[in-house]
């Protein structure tokens, strides 16, 4: 019969595991200070420290407890050692490319932003994503990269995806083999409507908000279906894009979603981006055909994804949600409409989020046997 107790090697990998993870919750604590945390002994706790400091993953900060005269023996605090690293969160939009080193605490370390012209040229916008990720990275490649984007993207590859009438089209960028120079890890592409929703989520708790429908209604329009706390992309990647969605234009008449802006003359010029300053500039009933309109893409998305809720995000979005929730009062099936909460860089801040999550999981997966095996002395 094989035994059913777990192997010393598991133990230690799991005991290193958790002081790496306390080590990135309280940033600095000695050996007596780890053991107390999570639950272990303190020559435990002292051995998991000497075999992660070996493994450079773990470093004295050369501080000290106070000590003698009564008050016990001298402690050393330990931290995550710098050369742990950092991760890249990149966004592409139509203003420009911004990139930050996010380090291992979740704290912004540096900050590039580089302006793209409009319309958007390929080469262009590589450019300013290599001198984005340059200027954030310090010249020293990033664990990772996470990269959201302002448009479409193949969830196989990671490229970007020319749709029609689409108002960001960069051609076929491909993000992960510009970035690769910049990290020493995966390079992860979504497009930015799923992140945003990403971050609405752990704005408002992934237990209270798991299934729902995020609206990004701004320059351009998109759709996130996150279902069971999980965003959906479908097969290649496009699920959510609703500017082609049939829905009632002036005076009911059936149009494309995105027709509707260039009919309204809400379409900034020689471009299918909509003009968000002049749209909320409109008079109330250009704001009434526009919730009507909006309304039936949401009764689209309910009929097909069926979320317990709605939110609504973007420039020109919130401000309109008056109008909207009037229009969806009307639909057969009714659903709670709502503005989003986070509403400062949305995309961004799911971005990071992720950056941080893989970066914490990239770094707990160093001290592993397995992916140390072979590793000189």
């Amino acid at each position: 019969m094989e035994s059913t107790k777990p192997s010393v090697d598991l133990v230690r990998s799991l005991t290193d595991e958790h002081v790496l993870r306390a080590l990135m919750r309280h940033r600095r604590l000695t050996r007596a200070e780890l053991a107390v945390e999570i639950g272990i002994s303190k020559p435990t706790a002292g051995e998991s420290v000497r075999r992660l400091t070996e493994l450079g993953l773990v470093a004295d900060t050369g501080e000290r407890t106070p000590g003698g005269r009564g008050r016990g023996r001298v402690g050393s605090y330990y931290a995550l050692a710098p050369t742990v690293g950092v991760a890249l969160a990149l966004t592409i939009a139509q203003e420009g490319v911004v990139a930050e080193c996010v380090d291992v605490y979740g704290d912004t370390v540096t900050r590039a932003v580089r302006p793209i012209d409009r319309p958007a040229r390929p080469s262009q916008v590589s450019s300013a994503l290599r001198a984005a990720a340059a200027g954030a990275a310090g010249g020293r490649p990033a664990r990772l990269a996470v990269v959201g984007a302002a448009d479409p993207v193949d969830r196989a590859t990671g490229r970007l995806v020319q749709l029609p009438d689409a108002p960001f089209l960069v051609g076929e960028l491909d993000p992960v083999a510009v970035l690769a120079p910049y990290a020493d890890g995966p390079v992860v592409v979504d497009n930015d409507v799923n992140w945003a929703a990403l971050a609405e989520r752990d704005r408002v708790g992934a237990e209270q908000l798991r299934d729902f429908a995020y609206l990004y209604l701004g320059e351009g329009l998109g759709c996130a279906i996150v279902n069971d706390g999980q965003v959906r992309r479908g097969g290649a990647g496009l699920a959510g894009e609703i500017a082609h969605v049939v829905t009632a234009g002036p005076g009911g008449r059936a149009v494309r979603f995105i027709e509707l802006f260039e009919e309204l003359g809400l379409r900034l010029s020689g471009s299918t981006a909509i003009d968000t300053e002049r749209l909320l500039d409109s008079a109330a009933a250009t704001h009434q055909t526009i919730g009507t309109a909006v309304s039936g893409v949401v009764a689209a998305v309910v009929a097909l994804a069926d979320p317990q809720e709605v939110v609504v995000g973007g420039s020109w979005g919130p401000a309109l949600i008056d109008s909207i929730r009037a229009a969806t009062a009307l639909m057969p099936r009714q659903v709670s409409v709502r503005p989003a909460r986070l509403t400062s860089e949305p995309v961004l801040v799911g971005v990071r989020a992720e950056a941080l999550r893989r970066l914490r999981s990239s770094v707990t997966a160093s001290s592993r046997p397995e992916r140390t095996a072979g590793r000189p002395a």
